[in-house]
């Protein structure tokens, strides 16, 4: 029989409170909960580990949130988190190991019982898993730091208060605050997921708010066609490289349906629904940009959709927004836009 992680999770269940004991020592015991600072076994009494409760579904044993940050999750990322661990494949072994339970043969790992390799769409699943919204978080102060302040429809990002980095594979893992933006088809199926790890001591210009770190941006899954997506709607859309980029031009376009590509290379990839006749891509000034948007024309003009491209006046639109200011912006591209699209999509900014 193969092994999943739902088998070791409630396996965990049943000896929750030794579970409790030995990887979150710094707590206690109070009623029907196990109380203590956080999932990384600091002091307090923050998070509850419930320790009573049927096998799965709502109020199972050994599930548990952080009432101070909304983080939630299950016994495995308990052992995750206060061993610092981040392969799956260790967390696996570390609670059969807990268990006394023999590792299982390799190959009879099948399909999704598989250890998500790093860096996959299963990882960008778990990662989005132990996310929370982005309101009243460091995510929304970064983004209106940034002069992005229409935030509806923005589902698809969300907060991480404590996400792992590593500079490389033999690099110390560090825990930096992060924005993770859901990446899916057109279908809405997640295919991965982008990390930008944000500064917890605020936003400069310098910095833009991200972390001071040789890469505070990555992404992980399969990214190739596919996209960061706010909004509903399919015959008008929008389409950027970045997220702040694409964010900010529906600062001014409230009500278009937009997708971030999250690089120039992916944008010139990027799939558009058969029901899409007219895109507005929304470039960067810079070489990267031009080369990617002369591949994503041809692809455009060979299957008749209408382009219209949107040309920021300094090196992006969201340095357009955040120096020159909503209205400026909401002007440049009411001269750029398809006059029937003027009052569909520009009207009633948020």
């Amino acid at each position: 029989m193969v092994e999943t992680p739902r088998d070791l999770a409630t396996r965990l269940a049943i000896r929750v409170e030794a579970v409790c004991r030995h990887y979150l020592s710094n707590g206690h015991r109070q009623g029907r909960y196990w109380l203590v600072g956080d999932v990384r076994n600091a002091p307090g009494r923050s998070m509850f580990v419930r320790l009573k409760g049927p096998g799965s579904g709502n109020g199972a044993a050994g599930k548990w949130t952080d009432a101070a940050t909304g983080e939630h999750g299950d016994l495995l990322d308990v052992i995750r988190e206060s061993l610092h661990l981040i392969d799956f494949r260790d967390v696996a072994e570390e609670a059969r190991s807990f268990l006394s339970m023999p590792s299982p043969d390799p190959s009879k790992w099948i399909g999704d019982h598989v250890p998500a390799p790093r860096g996959s769409t299963e990882s960008a699943r778990r990662l989005l898993a132990m996310t929370r919204p982005v309101g009243r978080t460091l995510v929304e102060q970064y983004l209106r730091n940034r002069g992005i302040t229409a935030l509806s429809e923005t589902s698809a990002l969300r907060y991480h208060p404590r996400c792992y980095y590593r500079a490389d594979e033999y690099a110390p893992t560090e825990t930096w605050p992060a924005m993770i933006a859901a990446v899916t088809d057109l279908s809405g199926k997640l295919t991965g997921a982008h990390r930008t790890w944000l500064d917890p001591g605020g936003f400069s210009e310098a910095n833009l708010g991200r972390a001071p770190l040789s890469t505070p941006r990555r992404a992980m899954g399969n990214l190739l066609g596919h996209a960061v997506r706010f909004g509903a709607g399919s015959d008008v859309m929008v389409a950027g490289e970045g997220i702040e980029t694409t964010l900010s031009v529906r600062s001014a376009m409230p009500h278009v349906a937009s997708m971030a590509a999250l690089s120039a290379a992916h944008l010139s990839a990027i799939i558009f629904p058969d029901t899409l006749r007219r895109l507005y891509i929304a470039r960067d000034n810079d070489p990267a940009g031009y080369k990617a948007i002369a591949t994503l024309l041809a692809r455009i003009r060979a299957v008749g959709i209408e382009a219209i491209m949107l040309t920021p006046r300094l090196s992006d639109f969201n340095e357009d927004l955040r120096l020159l200011g909503l209205d400026a912006l909401t002007a440049r591209l009411k001269l750029q836009v398809a006059p029937q699209d003027v009052p569909r999509f520009m009207s009633s900014a948020d």
